[in-house]
């Protein structure tokens, strides 16, 4: 294969040789800055601060941004399989979905409120999911929110719809362009009608009605300074009330702690109306404070029901004058106790379920009994329990993989739960909490057979012995001699957990002749609290090198090998696929950074970045600075260290991570490549934002883009008839 040479005004040359292949690519200029920050008496370089600035403020990233573009895309328009794979791709994505949320935001399926069913729907290739109700469960569907009508690019989302008490109305999130910032608005279900009530500039909160339907709280930042949308720090969140028929403007604040402008909440007003349960944040570490609002017509003063941040707290259900909680309390793999609030102290509480060898990620009162979500292994395993914790039956799952859903209430036994794994499409069940009967409703029509494809989970030692799982994809038949090309995906933090589900892009990789393995590393939450924090702040190269050793598990059981392997991780994942080529680039053939937390010392002077703190740490505390510096993707590059071929992939309106991040990687990387090194390029999404709400257009050009490009480089062969 010959590739043309392109020309786009660069001053900087790189030569790959790939076999007998050679290739020229001009990268665009990145000016370099005499930049310098002092941090604890050391002196650290940034000489592309400057991309750092949002492409609509500022002309000179603006045309950097698409010079990079250009350069990228010309190449990826060249790969020889491109366009097989998407058109593969497009196949496995035609299958209808369901949910009770937006695709990559949850996979419930039916949520209930009064005599209404509403779920999520998509019949293949829309661009968005639209909001669909059923009066009853044996009625038709009919549609009440189309947001594939609201944007011509597809760019518009539904981000999230919470039902009134009874189902009379539903409030509902609009997100453009993939940004945090959210919109919401109110519909009459019945009529479709949509209401007068508009609020806008809501980020990082949902919404609890009022128990008669004429209101809900909400939480709410102050509107950020023009230009400033997408970059400035987000503090003084407010919680407020909003009544039906009046104006945003007039909206109650009803509790703010204006003395900690750094601390976030979220409201939920009791089933039977009586409290607002406010819980309190100040990061992404799940502690939290909780205040007690008594409401009715003579409200009296907060009730500091939890006053530190030493554990989670979350509300499960309230009784009367007891307060039901899942919780980290004294349990890293969580338990439920109960709280008097007459009687608040922590002498008077009650353990209601107690602490398992599982991990408790969820739980809810269905039918007057708790149904238990616990990670074994990282895989669901679902019980349901009597009023006293003890063990009423076992859900019977289909196989390995994940759980979701089990919504409900005490007034009916019914639930329903969707089930899926690597190799397994979803699947739809209506349960019985009371006769643990499932009966199967429907699975999703994938372009494939589930039959053909195997899943494994082995357990590999870390440098320092620790045991480490991972699953492994691929399809029957396959000879473990070291050379199939291998897709490693890996995330490590935030105590999130990497399970076992479906999606038609690793199905694709698998159906190309490749193996896909998913890595459960340090810094999730898989096992628990205590595997959480031995990944976060001075413990954080444990999930490098967890990352590393799967590498090698890999090709020492002959799974793969260097010149195969690629690895693959977006958000914090990014960063672990940044510091990881790093650290170890003999590894590996290719990576894919994606949307990555790459300048470990500023992240926390953009919007979300300073909620990260709780597992990065931060450059500003001295005893901190130094497991950052040490890892930093950015600060961390060497001079002509013959890097992986690297795709960095970003969306120019990422308020999350901010593109900056990818910026300045990509220019520092494309810098230090070694001469005969590979390509170095960066991919940056138009009118995108961190993940939610991406057009599915949009995604399937970048996962066609993404597998081309390390299909090449991990010397992958479309089998035939592919």
């Amino acid at each position: 294969m010959h590739l043309i040479k392109r020309t786009i005004n660069s001053l900087f040359l790189t030569v790959l040789l790939t076999g007998s292949t050679a290739m020229a690519l001009e990268y665009p200029d990145s000016t370099k800055i005499d930049h310098i920050d002092q941090y604890h008496g050391k002196s650290v370089a940034d000489p592309y601060r400057w991309l750092e600035d949002d492409v609509r403020n500022s002309t000179a990233v603006a045309d950097w941004v698409t010079a990079e573009n250009k350069v990228t895309f010309n190449f990826l328009e060249d790969l020889p399989d491109r366009q097989r794979i998407k058109q593969k791709l497009s196949k496995l994505w035609a299958y209808e979905k369901y949910g009770i949320a937006p695709p990559r935001h949850s996979e419930h399926f039916l949520d209930r409120k009064g005599p209404y069913y509403f779920s999520f729907r998509n019949d293949g290739l829309k661009n968005q999911s639209s909001l669909y109700v059923q009066d009853r469960f044996d009625t038709e569907t009919r549609l009440l929110i189309d947001p594939n009508s609201w944007s011509d690019d597809g760019t518009k989302a539904l981000s999230n719809f919470v039902p009134s008490p009874k189902g009379r109305y539903i409030a509902y999130g609009i997100q453009d362009s993939g940004s945090d910032w959210r919109t919401w608005e109110v519909m009459d279900t019945a009529s479709g009608k949509l209401l007068d009530d508009r609020i806008q500039w809501l980020k990082f909160t949902s919404i609890s009605w009022l128990p008669d339907e004429s209101g809900f709280f909400y939480s709410r930042y102050p509107r950020p300074q023009e230009g400033q949308e997408f970059q400035s720090l987000n503090k003084d969140q407010k919680v407020y009330l909003h009544l039906l028929g009046t104006a945003e403007a007039d909206d109650k604040m009803v509790f703010a702690r204006p003395d900690q402008p750094d601390w976030g909440f979220g409201g939920e007003v009791s089933e039977d109306g009586r409290w607002l349960i406010v819980g309190t944040w100040v990061g992404t570490d799940d502690r939290n404070r909780v205040d007690v609002l008594p409401l009715g017509d003579n409200p009296a003063a907060p009730i500091a029901l939890i006053d530190d941040f030493t554990a989670a707290f979350n509300l499960l259900s309230v009784h009367g004058n007891t307060f039901n909680f899942k919780t980290t309390d004294n349990a890293p793999r969580g338990r439920v106790i109960a709280i008097d609030i007459t009687r608040p102290g922590r002498e008077h509480w009650k353990e209601v379920i107690p602490q398992q060898d599982s991990v408790l990620t969820g739980i809810a009162e269905i039918g007057e009994l708790y149904v238990a979500h616990y990670l074994k292994h990282a895989r669901s395993q679902v019980l349901v329990l009597n009023p006293d914790g003890s063990l009423k039956h076992e859900v019977r799952l289909p196989g390995i993989g994940t759980a979701n859903g089990f919504n409900g209430n005490n007034t009916s036994a019914e639930t329903f739960y969707l089930f899926s794994s690597f190799n397994q499409p979803p699947s739809i069940y209506r349960y019985d909490v009371i006769s643990n009967e499932s009966r199967f409703i429907t699975r999703a029509k994938v372009d494939f057979n589930p039959a053909d494809y195997v899943v494994e989970q082995v357990f590999f030692p870390s440098k320092d012995g620790t045991k480490i799982p991972m699953f492994i994809t691929y399809k029957k038949g396959l000879d473990k001699n070291g050379t199939t090309p291998t897709l490693l995906y890996g995330y490590g933090g935030f105590n999130i957990s990497i399970l076992p589900g479906f999606d038609p892009s690793r199905i694709a990789w698998v159906e190309m002749g490749g193996i896909y393995a998913v890595a459960n590393l340090r810094g999730g939450g898989e096992y628990g609290e205590d595997w959480h924090k031995a990944g976060t702040k001075a413990n954080k190269q444990n999930v490098f090198d967890d990352f590393a050793a799967a590498a090698e598990f890999l090709i020492d059981q002959r799974w793969t090998s260097a010149k195969h392997l690629a690895i693959y991780g977006r958000s914090n994942g990014g960063t672990l696929i940044g510091a990881t080529i790093n650290q170890r680039p003999e590894l590996f053939a290719a990576a894919l950074p994606q949307v990555g937390v790459m300048d470990m010392l500023r992240f926390q002077n953009f919007t979300a970045g300073r909620f990260w703190t709780d597992d990065y740490g931060s450059s500003a505390i001295a005893e901190e600075f130094p497991a950052l510096y040490a890892y930093s993707p950015y600060h961390n590059i060497k001079q002509g260290q013959r890097y992986p071929a690297t795709m960095i992939t970003t969306g120019d309106t990422d308020d999350r991570v901010v593109p900056g991040h990818s910026f300045k990687y990509a220019a520092r990387l494309q810098q230090a490549q070694a001469k005969d090194g590979p390509p170095t390029l960066i991919r940056v999404d138009v009118n995108a934002g961190h993940a939610d709400g991406k057009p599915t257009e949009m995604i399937i050009e970048e996962y066609a883009d993404m597998w081309a490009f390390i299909a090449y480089f991990t010397g992958l062969k479309l089998p035939e008839g592919f």
